[in-house]
């Protein structure tokens, strides 16, 4: 399938890397398509294996109590992974782990790797489930051990071995090879810079001949986000442009995704990223404007987003690119709940409207319906669009932080503005004092309200 690779298989104490940690290692090393060395060892984590998981394994808090740490075996897994594609079935979970482990022993793990479940998927698209019982099932593998580390590998052995029977050597080969996507540094970027880059969440930006970015892009990790830019199949034209043209990369690492995101809108509004096209369209947002009585018409104001105020916010509704597009997608609205075309201010003039004589108003224009009445079913019909008030008295701050970097920062917003990042309470001073006039920016808007929605969310009152 490759020149070199080991299908490994870990078992852990959980399913989060950065808290818990392997207890079993199980691979076999494949060169020239020949089995050249094995090899399986039990770990001792280092804490305690809950009961739900030595109900999964089989592996005890006793059989680890006397296996050697990690840090014990590290350099014979580096041996037998040296030169090899890593392949394991969801190769991103023994990756993570590996990954976790090695980092605790100051060590960067770089590992080319292989997913055999997307290569199920690949050579077995007519299936919809390609976990390893079902590829066991599916093709009556014998597994003695399932659930445990070597039991788990003689599976994804025995799968390959039917596969290349199935498709053929030539056919495996080329899907491996689709898998990996070979990478390649554009003309001008040292290879150096790949070592350096953090697989941590951050901003980059690609430069091109001068000093003016090419493009901002956010990750949670930079490194691999860079690397999908120079994939030697490009998705689409813009890629393969911005990758042809790049002569130099930076980046900035941040507390987390959240700190990204803020930090990448407000990066591409400041500086204009000529391939950042839709982040850069805002300034001719508009909303609809609610009128404060049911009769004052027309109830609907078309207003400019640089027209909103922070007490007019819950009385706006939607955020369009155009003039066109508010009314366009009013009328849909319109016409849905059987709403009054003339009231709403889609169309002039008094007495019956035309949608009324074709039965689709209610006749609020005709005394069939009554203002208070058509004014609350406008307001449920609104109500996915309206702009939230600010639900707090003041500034507040979220706090981010990432073990990974040890970066930490608190974001502070008032009135949905995003006013900045600081790295803790007392840094937030200046912040505070700052004043700041407002501006509906529906891009912090959106990403602060969905952060709002976020079941584990540590906010201060500032």
């Amino acid at each position: 399938m490759l020149p070199a690779y080991v299908l490994l298989d870990l078992e852990t104490t959980g399913a989060t890397p950065l808290t818990d940690r392997i207890t079993e290692i199980g691979l076999i090393r494949y060169e020239g398509g020949v089995e050249v060395s094995r090899w399986q060892t039990l770990v001792n984590p280092e804490m305690n294996i809950s009961y739900f998981i030595q109900g999964i394994t089989g592996i005890t808090n006793e059989m680890v109590k006397d296996a050697p740490l990690f840090k014990d075996v590290a350099a014979d897994l580096i041996t037998y992974l040296e030169g090899a594609v890593l392949c394991a079935h969801n190769v991103r979970f023994d990756h993570g782990f590996l990954k976790s482990e090695f980092k605790r022993l100051g060590i960067t793990l770089r590992q080319q790797v292989l997913c055999t479940v997307k290569l199920s998927r690949l050579l077995y698209p007519e299936y919809k489930s390609h976990g390893l019982d079902a590829i066991i099932q599916r093709h009556n593998i014998a597994c003695s051990s399932r659930h445990r580390a070597m039991g788990d590998v003689e599976v994804m052995s025995a799968f390959l071995e039917i596969a290349e029977r199935e498709h053929g050597v030539y056919r495996l080969e080329q899907m491996a090879s689709q898998l990996l996507k070979g990478q390649s540094l554009p003309a001008g970027i040292n290879p150096q810079l790949l070592e350096e880059m953090p697989e941590t969440p951050g901003i980059y930006i690609f430069y091109g001949d001068n000093t003016l970015p090419l493009y901002v892009g956010k990750s949670v990790n930079i490194r691999s986000r860079v690397l999908s830019h120079f994939s030697s199949d490009h998705a689409r034209t813009k890629s393969m442009r911005i990758s042809q043209e790049i002569k130099h990369i930076e980046w900035i690492e941040t507390a987390g995704e959240f700190g990204a995101l803020l930090l990448e809108s407000r990066l591409i509004k400041e500086r204009q990223p000529i391939y950042n096209r839709q982040l850069r369209r805002e300034r001719q947002l508009c909303s609809w404007k609610l009128s404060g009585s049911p009769t004052q018409t027309p109830l609907l104001t078309l207003v400019n987003h640089d027209e909103i105020t922070p007490e007019s916010l819950g009385q706006s509704y939607g955020a369009y690119r155009s003039k066109r597009q508010a009314i366009a997608a009013l009328r849909q609205i319109v016409e849905a709940h059987h709403l009054c075309p003339q009231w709403v201010g889609l169309e002039p003039g008094q007495g019956p409207c035309f949608a009324f004589q074709l039965k689709r108003c209610k006749g609020v224009c005709c005394d069939r319906e009554s203002p208070d009445i058509h004014y609350l079913r406008l307001k449920q019909a609104l109500i996915a669009q309206q702009l939230k008030y600010w639900p707090y008295p003041g500034k507040i701050g979220i706090k981010e932080s990432n073990a990974d970097n040890g970066k930490s920062a608190i974001h502070v917003f008032e009135h949905w503005n995003y006013l900045g990042s600081v790295e803790d309470e007392p840094a937030c001073a200046e912040l505070l004092m700052s004043k700041t006039d407002f501006y509906f920016d529906l891009d912090s808007y959106k990403l602060l309200l969905k952060e709002l929605g976020k079941a584990k969310l540590n906010i201060i009152q500032l």
